[in-house]
């Protein structure tokens, strides 16, 4: 390959040349007037031709500069096409994921292996912000792997989103919706004191979180201890409080207390017996899980296949 000079160079001559001034050419790309001058000069020296002639305050291009021109823009053509393919390339490829992070620690990353196996060529970048909660916090970003996002209305990933489902200039997939349970450590129901009944709440730890009380629109735990017919038995302010539904289940887990849950994301603890969910009481939430996206990523193939495979996934939850 021939060596080439310098890629600033050719741009400010570009400019420069299109403008027909060193001014102009300089204001364009975001630097001195003085730099513009140096890199040319530099570029003439380099090429041992003049590309300009300079006259009083203006310049104008010598027969060796109009000659090159053409060939250069249409070359810079080429790159920006060049690099445009692999930017598509890799939109097709590489899909950008953002959850509440309950959804995604509970259900979305076990079933990622089997995303993986049936669409080996896409690679998902999976991040957690309160954001995606109606009603959620708008403090900085969680996330899970060692990419940072920035969520302030990038449309260029899809989003799961815990809400009413109405999201403007986004498509919008219903996947189920969710209603809240009681839980714990199975180890918690034969204990001293046993949890044998909803009344025997009030002898043990109620294990608040922030996240429950915004997807339940109010106090969790008050409103679960109304449906079971005890919320003036059982005090429902008792209890330590943490910021994500994550850190209360390991807690219930832990056997620290009992803990509020969403149904389905708690399935395979239920099912593995890690926790259990020993009373038929639930609060029906007017909430669901959506999957939405912008209508300018709609039809990469990386977004029509995630978006199958979601929607096959939580059909078999309903």
């Amino acid at each position: 390959m021939h060596r080439l000079p310098p890629l600033n160079a050719l741009l400010m001559f570009e400019s420069a040349a299109r403008h027909l001034s060193f001014k102009a050419a300089a204001l364009e790309l975001h630097v001195t007037q003085a730099a513009v001058s140096h890199r040319i000069r530099s570029l003439e020296e380099y090429l041992g031709v003049a590309l300009f002639e300079r006259a009083g305050r203006g310049v104008r291009l010598t027969d060796a500069g109009r000659a090159c021109l053409p060939k250069l823009r249409e070359g810079f053509e080429q790159l920006a096409a060049a690099l445009e393919t692999i930017r598509r390339k890799k939109d097709d490829t590489d899909l950008v994921i953002t959850s509440p992070p309950v959804f995604a620690a509970r259900w979305l990353l076990p079933r990622i292996p089997d995303f993986a196996t049936s669409e080996p060529n896409i690679e998902l970048h999976v991040f957690v912000s309160g954001k995606m909660v109606d009603g959620g916090t708008h403090e900085s970003t969680g996330f899970i792997g060692d990419l940072d996002l920035n969520l302030q209305g990038d449309p260029s990933g899809v989003e799961i989103r815990l809400g009413a489902g109405t999201y403007a200039g986004r498509r919008v997939d219903r996947l189920f919706g969710v209603a809240c349970t009681l839980v714990a450590s199975p180890a918690l129901l034969a204990g001293d004191p046993p949890l044998a009944k909803p009344l025997d709440l009030a002898r043990h730890v109620l294990l608040h979180d922030d996240a429950m009380d915004r997807a339940v629109g109010g106090d969790a735990w008050a409103k679960w201890l109304e449906s079971a017919g005890i919320r003036e038995q059982v005090d429902a302010n008792r209890g330590p409080r943490f910021s994500s539904n994550i850190l209360s289940l390991e807690a219930a887990t832990q056997q620290l207390g009992a803990a509020l849950a969403l149904r389905p994301l708690i399935n395979a603890d239920l099912s593995s017996g890690r926790l259990v969910a020993p009373f038929p009481v639930e609060v029906k939430l007017d909430v669901a899980y959506y999957l939405a996206y912008s209508e300018a990523i709609a039809e990469r193939p990386s977004v029509i296949a995630f978006r199958q495979w979601l929607l096959a996934q939580a059909a078999a939850e309903q």
